[in-house]
């Protein structure tokens, strides 16, 4: 079934995802409707990176906008559809310099249904998104449900029937005027838990929400309450007021209403201007469609974010209007709709929301990344004749220039909503606090649950804690700083830990999704624990990790042969990248991966997946349908330079930062095996002794470099590289010993033999 038909069918709460996903104008969803099928056939992520791909692709998305507008015709639809499908493709004309940002755009909505489609699909096992409150939280609730709905009974039976006569009750004024006396006091008591322990508690929920917690951030519960208490005071305040109507006409001398009536109604005045104020809030804080977050937006690029009234009174529908302004006094504009009304239209739940969602931020002043902003929004409630001035504001917001800021700029919202219950602190990274570990893994392993559906678990956790930390009997106690945090390099890379972390954590996502929620990625963990794990299993065991070498994601495997003598050998490849990964999937390289044996046989040595799951369980659901020449992956696997090292080369290295990708420990060629598959089975395994110099021939002739690469020098350890000096990517051959390469990297001679000396000519 087509992924936009099963999105069709999904419940209300994952249909309400897909309606808000698509509120947005960058990809309408009627075209995603109309034209689910051919979209769905598409290789956008291919569109994204190839320009000219991506302009075969615009132009065929046109025509058939051009056909579903004729059908429309044909089949006598509204004339409102044929106009939308034309605006549609109008609009789709400012792609045309830039077709692959659109195929961008459309792969962006591509993975985020799928994402509501997972989480639809595995709510029932899995539950990642529930919350499953403590429950003293939740007797603290039901105590509070339960006092609430005692106080609404109270004031319905003691108001329910209308004052008729002042006579009627002025045996028993002064009991009625303490009974009020007394349900005030029980409505501010509501109050107190309302504002200071049930609205802060959301509020610190939607706080970690926005970094990843699955916390519940629902409001209809909050709006219940506060709704009813509202209701309960504006009827107790409509009898005081009846109660002076009636005063004016008999009234005698000591007259409990005349002395007491004022302080009551003062009383239950400043109770409701309490309570309506705590009641406007930021339900959805900023967020950007295409974003890595909410709290991070870009300048010149639109925006949304929603705010809410917990008093739902019907009366209110489209009469208080929200405005909506940026740090009144910093160098920000809000561009677009600056008002708008609280209604309960643009609310699954039929709450009083004002959702703005074609804001823009145009930047007029300087900024950094480490900078908080906050955006304002002010209403004016009016009601039986009472005003008051309300206001509420987002989160703390981190404002950008570029898109390459939005690492640095995500890693400061983490930081701030991680520690910081103040919301308006905006000098709060002036001197920002440390984290604790406990705070830290919390936070870490959110990033990974948000995104994939699978957070980080205690072993995972822990090889993190060694890595900043180094060997502790207990981390809990170990802190760390915000510059260690983002800004200072981890010792002996050219990275900060947040930079390499966030690299994996985009890696995973984006090509390895369904391998890290299986389970089959063990990812975080240290060579020395790697190596510890594989000697005791049989031959063939394998164990993917991540690099900790690699800037920007990297992941690799290892697996144990045993020698004659029954010795373990741990070998490991060099890590692949995002670029590797988006020319062939992970799974598909563990599937055809092979290195050279006795008699130059190739072979695949992964057969177990740790612990002892065979591969083909593990990874065949994965599998596409074709394998070897017929793979249409060949092409890339046979062309594919593979590193492989042996464990003992680099067990002396710290096993916190060394990797494999760190060749220049390796003395003698008899640690290496290099494969270069032109075709299957053709695959040769270089010399065991390595060359001892190299010659680089530079032309731009092909033919004369043909002719010299085949040369074979009197000095049989001398190498010969014949260089293409029109070639961009430095494409070379090499003749040696007998062998001949015709195609291959410079860059691969430089790693494979980085003390070699070369002479050029």
């Amino acid at each position: 079934m087509a992924q936009w038909e099963k999105l069709r069918q999904l419940d209300n709460l994952y249909l309400k995802q897909v309606d808000e996903l698509y509120d947005k104008d960058a990809f309408p969803m009627d075209v995603r409707h109309y034209l689910a099928s051919w979209i769905e056939g598409q290789d956008w992520e291919r569109a994204g990176r190839e320009h000219d791909f991506a302009m075969v692709l615009f132009q065929s998305l046109l025509e058939n906008l051009d056909i579903q507008h004729s059908r429309f015709v044909q089949e006598g639809e509204s004339f409102l559809l044929q106009h939308n499908i034309r605006r549609f493709k109008q609009n789709f004309q400012q792609y045309q310099e830039n077709p692959y940002t659109l195929a961008n755009i459309i792969l962006w909505f591509l993975r985020k249904e799928k994402s509501i489609l997972q989480n639809a699909e595995l709510a029932e096992q899995v539950q990642l998104l529930q919350v499953q409150q403590d429950p003293m939280e939740t007797d603290s609730q039901r105590n509070l449900e339960r006092r609430m709905a005692e106080l609404k009974n109270k004031v319905q039976v003691r108001f329910s029937a209308e004052v008729c006569s002042y006579r009627s009750f002025n045996c028993s004024l002064e009991f009625m005027l303490s009974g009020i006396g007394a349900l005030l006091d029980m409505a501010e008591e509501l109050l107190c838990v309302l504002v200071r322990e049930e609205l802060v508690h959301w509020q610190r929920r939607q706080q970690k929400a926005c970094i990843g917690a699955p916390d519940n951030t629902c409001l209809d519960q909050l709006e219940k309450w506060f709704t009813t208490e509202a209701e309960c005071l504006f009827q107790v305040r409509k009898f005081l007021k009846k109660l002076e109507e009636l005063m004016g006409k008999v009234s005698y001398e000591r007259d409990p209403v005349k002395s007491q009536k004022p302080a009551l109604l003062k009383r239950v005045d400043s109770l409701l201007t309490s309570l309506l104020k705590s009641a406007f809030v930021v339900e959805t804080q900023p967020s950007m469609p295409q974003g890595k977050g909410p709290l991070v937006l870009r300048t010149n690029v639109q925006f949304s974010v929603k705010t809410r009234f917990l008093v739902k009174f019907p009366e209110l529908n489209h009469a208080m209007k929200v405005n909506v302004s940026i740090n009144r006094y910093r160098l920000f504009n809000v561009l677009g709709t600056k008002t708008k009304a609280l209604n309960m239209a643009e609310s699954m739940s039929g709450g009083m929301v004002a959702d703005f969602r074609h804001l823009v931020k145009r930047w007029i002043g300087c900024y950094v990344t480490e900078e908080l902003h906050l955006i304002h929004f002010d209403t004016e409630f009016v009601l039986h004749d009472m005003t008051v001035s309300l206001e509420t504001s987002s989160l703390p917001v981190v404002i950008i220039s570029n898109s390459s800021q939005q690492q640095s700029a995500w890693a400061s919202v983490l930081w701030f909503n991680m520690l910081c219950t103040e919301s308006r602190n905006l000098i709060f990274f002036a001197n920002s606090p440390v984290a604790t570990w406990p705070q830290l893994r919390e936070m870490l392993s959110w990033q990974f649950l948000s995104s994939t559906k699978r957070g980080l678990d205690t072993k995972q956790l822990e090889m993190i804690a060694f890595k900043l930390f180094g060997l502790q009997q207990n981390y809990d106690a170990c802190t760390v700083s915000w510059s260690k945090f983002n800004k200072e390099n981890v010792p002996k890379t050219h990275f900060t830990f947040w930079v390499w972390f966030d690299g994996i954590l985009v890696m995973v996502k984006a090509h390895l999704e369904n391998l890290w929620r299986d389970g089959s990625i063990m990812g975080f963990v240290s060579k020395g624990k790697e190596k510890a794990l594989l000697k005791k299993k049989k031959r063939g065991t394998f164990l993917i990790r991540f690099s900790e070498s690699i800037k920007d994601g990297g992941i690799t495997f290892s697996w144990v042969d045993y020698s004659p003598t029954g010795e373990p050998d741990i070998r490991t490849v060099q890590p692949f990248t995002k670029v590797d990964l988006a020319q062939i999937p992970f799974h598909e390289i563990i599937r055809n991966f092979q290195i050279l044996e006795a008699g130059n046989v190739p072979e695949n040595p992964l057969l177990f997946l740790y612990p002892d799951t065979p591969k083909q369980e593990a990874f065949g659901k994965y599998y596409s349908e074709k394998s070897g020449v017929d793979s249409p992956y060949f092409k890339y696997i046979k062309t594919k330079l593979i590193v492989v090292s042996k464990e003992n080369i680099l067990e002396a290295k710290s096993p916190v930062y060394s990797d494999v990708t760190d060749v220049e420990g390796l003395e003698t060629m008899n640690h290496m095996e290099v494969l270069s598959e032109e075709a299957a089975g053709e695959s040769q395994r270089l010399p065991v002794k390595p060359p001892i110099r190299a010659v680089l021939l530079f032309s731009h002739q092909t033919a004369v470099l043909q002719s010299v690469s085949h040369m074979t020098p009197t000095d049989t350890r001398c190498m010969v590289i014949a260089v293409n000096c029109t070639s961009v990517a430095g494409l070379c051959s090499f003749s040696y010993n007998g062998m001949f390469e015709p195609t291959a990297s410079l860059w691969s001679y430089q790693t494979l033999f980085p003390k070699l000396p070369l002479i050029c000519h």
